[in-house]
């Protein structure tokens, strides 16, 4: 009798160990069925200095396109190869301290189940600078001006003090399920800044413009299908959605919230770069169905930019 009852939870067990795997299986395709651009991480797990993998030099790429690797282009490496370096290995480092896991520079487990959550494109790490650990410098980074685990752009661009009046408009022919949404995320922004934000249907004389793109759409950030969105840094007024992923307006199992991205890439608008704080707006990866508001540490980062 004693063995029956083992069984069920035994399978319960094994189904819980097993999840995560099934939670990878589902990232690793996309919803026309087709292989993601994450499929090449799943087997790279486990990998470590002094190998050789098929496929290493796409998550070089994706280093390098998060700023983890940006020295590349000077050195006399191998960027394009699939040899794990030491470079690499660093990269890796920088890349687990950012995020708060254990430095190891290997490829483990939970590394690789963070590098497949898709993320704002803006890189972590710009011209070698680099926010996202409060209080600690890392090699090739320098320190950011911060007083919590917020941070702000290199040089910290910011709106003139006298443009505190910003317009937006959506690109003609912009889905109108994202106007409310973006416009409530704005609200938000409003309510916790000396910003004004003013809705107005005149695209190309807006302070900032709202699109959805694909792809490589002309601004110099190519979308390649990891990434959910991008801004730009003051002044340039630029935000764009990538089209291809499912987007609700409601929170929905499997389709990314328009106000809880727009909430983040506002955030790039205004000056704010990303957190190392999970629960910030301005941490740069999100889950499907997940809904976030303004963190404390967003609107203390956003008072600091602005001295207000």
């Amino acid at each position: 009798m004693a063995s029956k009852a083992i069984l069920p939870f035994f399978s319960f067990t094994i189904f819980l160990l097993l999840l995560p795997l099934l939670f990878h299986s589902v990232l690793a395709h996309s919803k026309d069925g087709k292989p993601s651009p994450f499929e090449y991480l799943q087997h790279l797990q486990g990998c470590h200095k002094g190998e050789h993998v098929k496929d290493l030099h796409k998550l070089k790429k994706y280093l390098h396109n998060y700023g983890y690797l940006s020295n590349y282009d000077n050195s006399k490496t191998h960027a394009n190869d699939d040899d794990f370096d030491e470079f690499l290995e660093s990269a890796i480092k920088t890349y687990q301290l950012n995020y708060h896991l254990k430095p190891t520079g290997t490829l483990d487990a939970k590394t690789v189940s963070k590098m497949m959550s898709p993320r704002c494109s803006v890189a972590d790490i710009i011209n070698g600078t680099t926010g996202m650990v409060s209080g600690k410098k890392r090699q090739g980074s320098k320190s950011v001006h911060r007083v919590s685990h917020y941070a702000f752009f290199p040089q910290e661009p910011k709106w003139p003090a006298s443009k505190f009046d910003l317009t937006y408009a959506f690109l003609p022919g912009t889905r109108v399920d994202a106007i409310g949404p973006v416009g409530r995320a704005f609200q938000a922004w409003a309510a916790n800044t000396h910003f004004r934000f003013t809705w107005i249907g005149d695209y190309v004389n807006s302070d900032i413009k709202i699109s959805f793109e694909s792809g490589d759409h002309g601004d110099g950030d190519p979308f390649d299908g990891t990434q959910l969105a991008h801004a730009f840094a003051p002044t340039d007024g630029r935000f764009h959605y990538d089209a291809s992923w499912n987007w609700s307006v409601n929170v929905t199992a499997g389709s990314y919230h328009l106000e809880t991205i727009a909430l983040h890439e506002i955030g790039h608008l205004l000056g704010l770069h990303h957190s190392s704080v999970e629960g910030s707006i301005m941490y740069p990866s999100f889950k499907p169905g997940e809904s976030k508001g303004l963190h404390a540490d967003d609107v203390q980062g956003i008072k600091a930019l602005y001295n207000f």
